[in-house]
Order: structure tokens, then C-alpha cells, then sequence
């Protein structure tokens, strides 16, 4: 099974504040460092780490070229990759705090150039049975998960980050639905206790596989009545910017290759500690013999 993941490819901007900067408010920074991100990237060579065939499509500006670079030595085919030269690379402008908890200001730019003509040359070259990883960073969203639900692909939809867009998918088309605690109220309509949240969700959407991340409460699997949770691993936090993605690209690619929701989500919970404990997005996600050698006694 081939995993097709149609997302984003962002340059990072990252800066170092005492304090997320306030309305009104002139701050100087610490210090700035330039990663690669962008949810789609991340997600792609977190799937490629955890050892699933990946493909990555989406569009980039002339100041994006070494993203593509970055992806190829993660093991990620970029064929699929579009250079854009009338507009600049997709960004984001992060402030990361001192406790390592970051906030988040992105440009779309070239993300927001998909066509439809450009998803049915992809996705024709894909089977029924592979996997389009999806993420809300492109425009296009609800053409690509009808498009790719007409060709018989199963769908795994983080939709993040969260705007009106995604009430005008249907969801019912989605087989893994990954998303954090403020994702889920949205979807869900109501704000709930973390298991009355859960429970909405699975009778909203009784077919979808729903993996919902609670931060340091750890994470909560359903489908069909049945639910799994999973504890985190408590680690020194440097960095949390891509550590939802390493989740998510661990657990799709440990269910890929037949492991179980409990496999799936173990390796998540470890890889994504893992990557908190390393500045930067992409350069912080873990290579799957790292986290299969890491025990629990390790992390604390």
C-alpha cells in the first residue's frame, strides 16, 4: 500500500520570546532559526521515518527548492511536487516561549495554488487501497477527499488547523480522523468532557476511525463502541511544534503495516516525545529504530 500525503510545504520561522508577544505589544527575541515545516512535510517524513512508502504532492515557490530536498533525504518521493514561480513558499511565523510551547501565524502562499486538474493527474496515478494523508493547509480540500473517495483510496483527515472549511466536507467519506481537543469541539458542535466528546464524535461519524490527542492526558482511540487509551511519555519539552504531526505519521504508518490501535498508538505517544525534546519541526521527528530501542524507563 502506497500513503499519498497532499499537503503542505512551509519554510519555519522560529523565534525565541520570553512571552507570547501581547496586542500592543513591541517584543524582542531571543534569537531566530529558519526548518523546514508545514504540516503536510512534517507528516510526510514522520510517515517515511516510521517506514511507510510516501509520496508527497503539493506546490512550492523558488524560495522553497531545498523543502524538496529535505523530503528526498527523508525517503519521501517528491515527484508529485510543483514549483510555483509567480508566488512565495507557504510560511509560518513561530514564537516559541520559554516553557517550549509555541504559537503559530501561517501564510498560505504557494499551498494555496492547487487546482483540481492537478488532483486528478495525482491522484490517476494512485490504487484503490492506498492511503491520501490530508491535513486543511491546501485549498481544495473537499475536491480531493470526493476525488479520492471515487477511486476507492482510504482518507486520513487531520483537520488543522481548524476553520469553516471543514464544515464543508463530508467527513463521511474520512476512515481516520486524527485531532486535538479544540478540533474536536469544533467538529462536534458542542464542548464536552474529554469522553462525552468522544462519544459525540463516534455518533456523529460511526464508520471513522477517531484518534483524539489531549496534550498531557495522552490520547484516546474509537470506533464502534470500542475505545483505547494511550498515557503519555513524560520528557524534558524543548520544542512541541511538530510533535502532533510525529503522532499522527507514526500512527497511520504502524497501522499501515498491520500493528494494532494499541501498537499504533504506543509508538506515536514515544516518537512524538521524542521529538519535543529537539528544537525545530522536521529536523526534531525521530527514525523508527530510535524509538523502538527507547523503553519507558528511559523517558523519565
Amino acid at each position: 500500500m502506497k500513503v499519498l500525503n497532499f499537503g503542505s510545504l512551509n519554510i519555519d520561522y522560529v523565534y525565541s520570546v520570553d512571552h507570547f508577544v501581547s496586542k500592543g505589544e513591541t517584543l524582542s527575541s531571543d534569537g531566530m532559526s529558519v526548518y523546514s515545516g508545514g504540516k503536510g512535510l512534517n507528516q510526510s517524513i514522520a510517515l517515511s521515518r516510521a517506514g511507510a512508502e510516501v509520496y508527497h504532492a503539493g506546490i512550492i515557490g523558488e524560495d522553497g527548492m531545498f523543502l524538496k530536498e529535505i523530503l528526498r533525504e527523508a525517503g519521501v518521493d517528491t515527484t508529485y511536487i510543483e514549483d510555483a514561480q509567480a508566488i512565495r513558499t507557504g510560511h509560518a511565523i513561530i514564537q516559541k516561549d520559554k516553557n517550549g510551547d509555541n504559537c503559530i501565524m501561517l501564510y498560505g502562499g504557494a499551498n494555496r495554488m492547487v487546482t483540481r486538474d492537478m488532483i486528478d493527474k495525482v491522484l490517476d496515478q494512485f490504487d484503490k487501497g492506498d492511503l491520501l494523508v490530508l491535513q486543511n493547509e491546501v485549498n481544495e480540500l473537499a475536491y480531493l477527499i470526493e476525488a479520492a473517495h471515487e477511486r476507492g483510496m482510504l482518507i486520513a483527515l487531520n483537520p488543522s488547523p481548524i476553520d469553516d472549511i471543514i464544515y464543508e466536507i463530508d467527513l463521511d467519506r474520512v476512515d481516520y480522523l486524527l485531532l486535538n481537543e479544540i478540533e474536536a469541539v469544533a467538529i462536534a458542535g458542542e464542548n464536552l468532557e474529554e469522553a462525552l466528546l468522544l462519544d459525540r464524535l463516534c455518533s456523529k461519524f460511526p464508520e471513522i476511525s477517531i484518534v483524539l490527542t489531549l496534550g498531557e492526558k495522552g490520547s484516546l482511540y474509537a470506533r464502534r463502541g470500542r475505545k483505547v487509551r494511550q498515557a503519555i511519555y513524560k520528557v524534558p519539552v524543548v520544542d512541541t511544534t511538530a510533535a502532533g504531526d510525529t503522532f499522527t505519521g507514526y500512527f497511520l504508518a504502524v497501522i499501515l503495516e498491520g500493528g494494532t490501535v494499541e501498537k499504533a498508538l504506543d509508538m506515536a505517544a514515544k516518537a512524538s516525545a521524542m521529538a519535543v525534546t529537539k528544537q525545530g519541526a522536521a529536523p526534531s521527528i525521530p527514525q523508527r529504530n530510535e524509538v523502538e530501542k527507547k523503553s519507558i524507563g528511559t523517558f523519565i
